[in-house]
């Protein structure tokens, strides 16, 4: 649950770019013959784009469309959305041929739905014999700042499945178990991912399921996770929110407009030795446990030692205001803060965007809530891995939380025109 992942650091202004224009009407068999497509209603007057590619303005207008064509993809630097519905898929389908054409029915798909606007015939009026393409639920909804990221896991590299082993990048490891780790098989791993972050909850489940529609027969959903109220920001100067625990979290987090600090820390770059990653990144995704009972027990004092900071503020220990640089010196050997920062590893910075979470109960009468942690960075190797080593190993935080899923991904870089597609130069 690293908190301390980057140095506050200058923001610049980028410029506005319109949504990307809808491609034409599908064919009544289109989608790679599936019969079904789908979309959001049309938005009118929704906002002008808010990302070029390159830049991004940070926004606060729920009705605005997030443009989808760019040199990375939206989702990463783009100023975070209140909402989260991460998905992760196996893929079924053994042919290369069919994974290429689901790429590129996905990359469609994705460009109506960020831009607001239905796909094929929409949720009614179509052929009465054929079901609709679109599945309703987000009729008369704005776009939302809807973004839709994909990455591709370990398991897609695999020998002998669609001969992709070479191409593997050597910064996608598969992740050392840690101390204090009690993964479920079932809330990890993955082909695929697609992150969908919007400000309307019901637009980014949306956008999944209808993703999973498309890829019927081709994918499954192998798990899920929903998300709300952000607990990192890329914009420093928001308010910093708060985690399940009433921490500021994420103060230090990269900014989404420092381009200096994402080239270095966040893109990956040809010269990392995979080409078709250029202007890419890797995701690292942890479904961590809180044990809210035991911590709301626990005094004030001892949960500003936990963290190195304090609570209302978000000060660090000796500080008087959120943003003081901390002396790590001044905290306890085990702080949080103090474990995490990049002081404590040699520069190393992720840029996060991570949700809390609550999904009933554990069985045992306490809430099963916590932190879906989701970091990008330029290789897992030299900031995830070795920053979560140190946590793992001292952290006095982990007496009240445990990892209990885990996944990583290599996100692609964006999708430059209509003519690209999600993945292309892998597949291709």
């Amino acid at each position: 649950m690293p908190d301390e992942t980057a140095e506050p650091t200058p923001t610049a202004a980028g410029g506005d770019q319109p949504a990307s224009r809808a491609p034409s009407r599908r064919a009544l068999l289109g989608w790679g013959g599936a019969g079904i497509a789908l979309g959001a209603a049309a938005a009118g007057g929704a906002a002008a784009a808010l990302r070029d590619g390159d830049t991004v303005v940070p926004a606060a207008d729920t009705g605005a469309a997030v443009a989808f064509h760019g040199a990375h993809q939206a989702g990463i630097a783009t100023a975070v959305q209140d909402r989260l519905h991460f998905a992760a898929f196996d893929v079924t389908t053994k042919d290369r041929a069919e994974l290429a054409q689901l790429l590129k029915d996905w990359t469609r798909a994705a460009e109506r739905m960020t831009a607001g606007h239905a796909v094929g015939e929409g949720a009614y009026g179509g052929l009465p014999e054929a079901p609709p393409d679109d599945t309703g639920e987000a009729l008369g909804l704005q776009p939302s700042r809807l973004t839709l990221t994909i990455g591709f896991g370990p398991s897609l590299f695999a020998k002998d499945r669609f001969g992709l082993e070479g191409q593997r990048p050597e910064a996608l490891v598969d992740l050392p178990k840690f101390p204090g780790d009690n993964l479920d098989p079932a809330r990890g791993g993955g082909d695929l991912c697609v992150q969908a972050c919007a400000d309307d909850p019901q637009i980014a489940v949306h956008a999944i399921r209808n993703l999973a529609r498309i890829g019927f027969g081709k994918v499954a959903v192998r798990w899920s996770q929903l998300g709300f109220g952000k607990t990192s920001s890329t914009t420093p100067d928001a308010q910093t929110p708060r985690n399940l625990f009433g921490f500021k979290d994420g103060t230090s987090n990269i900014a989404g407009t420092d381009t200096a600090a994402l080239d270095r820390h966040v893109w990956a770059a040809a010269k990392d030795g995979s080409a078709w990653m250029a202007g890419g990144s890797y995701l690292v995704a942890r479904r961590i446990s809180m044990r809210i009972e035991v911590w709301d027990r626990t005094s004030l004092r001892e949960q500003e030692d936990v963290f190195g900071r304090d609570k209302g503020e978000g000060a660090a220990v000796g500080k008087a205001h959120e943003h003081d640089r901390p002396s790590l010196k001044a905290m306890l050997p085990t702080s949080h803060v103090r474990l995490a920062h990049p002081d404590s590893h040699h520069g190393a910075m992720m840029l996060r965007r991570g949700y809390s979470f609550t999904d009933g109960t554990d069985g045992l009468g306490r809430l099963d809530a916590g932190l879906f942690f989701l970091a990008y960075q330029r290789d897992v190797r030299d900031a995830f891995i070795p920053v979560q080593r140190s946590l793992a190993r001292s952290d006095a935080l982990n007496q009240y939380i445990q990892h209990v899923g885990s996944a990583v991904f290599a996100v692609p870089p964006g999708v430059r025109d209509t003519d690209d597609w999600w993945g292309r130069a892998l597949i291709s």
